[in-house]
């Protein structure tokens, strides 16, 4: 589960991102409660708002992000981003504490908020394949996205309590130098030890690469699907979680509270996808559906306890979708294309707030966030039926019976490439091992030892 922390790069990058991510998801919850109770009269749509303000510059940056990551050392771009965002969260701390903090200061922070990790995401994404070898890679996907959700387990709880001993400014400045965790790794790292990549030139068409290499994969495009619906529709647990807050008549402690039990769910969701030797199709689908049913259960629960618990199955499902999602897509990308196609894959996942976010706000404020999780359950049933098509209809998926039980059913499939569903192979060989028949081959027995030679040994070099 843990084996690439044997990699020191790895190891440090580790432990300062579970420094940061603490940070910034005490900043995230921050920044909603802020916006919800300080800056608004209780408005979901303001928060909506905001998310849209801050996720949608990923969408519309897409091409030049993804370019950026794959062309420019990753290492030098994240110095800049975090560094960056650090002043960012300290500036808007120092407005909250000493300022006259109106609702279009927290506007325009989102979007440059936005703007930043734009850049941000498809380097610090595609940089733990700089640290890792090829086949620990997808268990050091899983590894960040556990970090990140151990750090929102301690995160939002401790921003709620922040929030009412010292005010909701100096948890944006506290923040702020969470990001010296960030920098001083990047700063200390072994570089002889990163993975080199090979330079390219300069050719035309190369920020419009990424959206070619996808469409030529229809796996992908499904998964991209898949991700935009549940993005858009169904990770607005801001939205969800402050407004049921409200509604059960809580403050920002049990806000912050929630966040911090979905979070229990969501770290054994990514430590579970660190276990697996790779990232499959049928994990995508099963976890989209899932979270639909968790979804659709968290709407009824009656009191804000059960609710809290009901939160867990959320965290627990969603991570393993996005986390297996996440994995699938970088293994199975041509190294080349990683970062381009890691910037459209944030872009999608993210890029779907603006468009669901206001209409999720609107629904909780028109008829209850009971109904905005009703919704958000649709669209993840939604998600896993489109998932579940592409696989009977172009993966050939049926049910047969086994040979060694007639009264058992076991799921089979016919045909196509899955590439991360089996070892990737490089993409020179692909099309040739599909056109080949599989054959088998003999065990080879030992040569017999030369005269005046003793026994070979098996282990030695031909």
């Amino acid at each position: 589960m843990f084996r690439s922390l044997a990699t020191h790069n790895y190891r440090l990058w580790f432990i300062g991102a579970l420094v940061s991510n603490v940070g910034t998801w005490m900043q995230a919850t921050t920044q909603n409660w802020v916006v919800l109770t300080d800056l608004t009269d209780n408005d979901a749509v303001a928060v909506g708002t905001t998310m849209a303000l801050q996720f949608g510059p990923q969408l519309l940056l897409v091409p030049v992000s993804g370019w950026v990551a794959d062309r420019f050392d990753r290492r030098k771009i994240l110095l800049v981003t975090q560094t960056a965002l650090a002043l960012l969260g300290l500036s808007l701390g120092l407005l909250l504490i000493l300022g006259d903090p109106q609702l279009w200061h927290m506007y325009l922070f989102a979007l440059m908020l936005g703007i930043i990790n734009a850049i941000d995401a498809p380097a610090r994404q595609t940089f733990v394949s700089d640290l890792v070898d090829e086949h620990n890679m997808s268990n050091a996907v899983a590894l960040n996205a556990a970090s990140f959700n151990a750090a929102r387990m301690l995160g939002p709880a401790v921003a709620g309590t922040l929030i009412v001993l010292v005010g909701a400014g100096w948890v944006f400045v506290i923040n702020a130098f969470t990001f010296l965790a960030m920098i001083a790794v990047l700063m200390n790292l072994r570089l002889d030890e990163l993975r080199k990549r090979p330079k390219k030139q300069a050719q035309r068409g190369q920020l419009i690469a990424g959206f070619r290499y996808v469409g030529s994969r229809p796996d992908l495009v499904v998964i991209f699907v898949m991700v935009f619906l549940l993005g858009a529709f169904g990770l607005n647990f801001p939205i969800f979680s402050s407004t049921m807050a409200v509604e059960f008549g809580r403050g920002a402690g049990e806000y912050g509270l929630l966040s911090s039990i979905l979070a229990i769910g969501s770290l054994t969701g990514a430590l579970l996808a660190a276990r697996r030797p790779r990232a499959r199709m049928r994990v995508i689908i099963l976890s989209a559906g899932g979270y639909g049913l968790a979804a659709a259960v968290s709407a009824v629960m009656p009191t804000f306890t059960s609710f809290a618990i009901s939160t867990i199955l959320l965290g627990f499902t969603s991570v393993s979708m996005l986390t297996t999602a996440n994995g699938y897509v970088q293994t199975s990308t041509d190294p080349g294309m990683r970062g381009r196609v890691m910037a459209l894959y944030m872009a999608i996942l993210m890029g779907g707030t603006p468009v669901g976010a206001p209409i999720m706000g609107w629904v909780a404020n028109q008829w209850g966030p009971r109904w905005a999780l009703g919704v958000a359950a649709v669209t993840a049933l939604l998600a896993c039926l489109i998932g579940l098509g592409w696989m009977v209809l172009a993966q050939h998926l049926r049910l047969a019976r086994r040979t060694d039980s007639p009264w058992r059913l076991r799921v089979v499939h016919d045909g196509a490439d899955l590439p991360a569903e089996e070892d990737v192979v490089p993409e020179q060989f692909s099309d040739a091992i599909a056109e080949t028949t599989p054959i088998t081959l003999p065990k080879l027995r030992p040569a017999p030892p030369r005269s005046g030679e003793g026994p070979r040994d098996p282990g030695a070099r031909p």
